[in-house]
C-alpha cells in the first residue's frame, strides 16, 4: 500500500469532572442572567393581575386604556374605554395597572414594564 493507515489520537489530558464545568459555568450563567429575572417578572405580573379591582386604570396588551367597572370571575373583566362604551377583557391581557386616580408621577403604568431595579437597572440608569 502506498497510503500508511491512521490512528485516531487519544484524549488529551483531562477527565470527565473537567470536561463537564464548562457545560455548568455556562448554564449557571443562563440562569442567573435569563431565566431567574424572568421568573421574577412573570410573580409581579401575576401578583399585580390578581389585585385588580373595580375602579382600577388598566392598560391593555393592545394598548388600550380604560377603567374597570366590573370583575366577572377570575377570566374576565368588564372595561369602560369611553363614556358608555364597556369591553370584555381576558384578565391576563392586561399589560399594566395605575392607580384609582390615574398614572402615579405622571408617567408610565406600574407593572412588568417598568425597568428592573437591580444592580444592572441601577448601573444603567434603571434605579431611579
Amino acid at each position: 500500500m502506498f497510503i500508511s493507515p491512521a490512528f485516531a489520537q487519544g484524549v488529551g489530558g483531562g477527565d470527565g469532572f473537567t470536561t463537564l464545568i464548562p457545560l455548568v459555568l455556562i448554564f449557571a450563567v443562563f440562569y442567573f442572567l435569563l431565566i431567574r429575572p424572568q421568573q421574577k417578572r412573570a410573580k409581579v405580573h401575576r401578583e399585580m393581575l390578581g389585585a385588580i379591582h373595580r375602579g382600577d386604570k388598566i392598560v391593555t396588551g393592545g394598548g388600550i386604556i380604560g377603567k374597570v367597572m366590573k370583575v366577572r370571575d377570575n377570566d374576565e373583566l368588564d372595561v369602560e374605554i369611553a363614556e358608555g362604551v364597556k369591553i370584555r377583557v381576558q384578565r391576563g391581557m392586561v399589560s399594566g395597572v395605575m392607580s384609582k386616580t390615574g398614572v402615579p408621577g405622571g408617567g408610565q403604568p406600574q407593572g412588568p414594564g417598568q425597568p428592573p431595579g437591580g444592580l444592572l437597572g441601577k448601573l444603567f440608569g434603571g434605579g431611579r
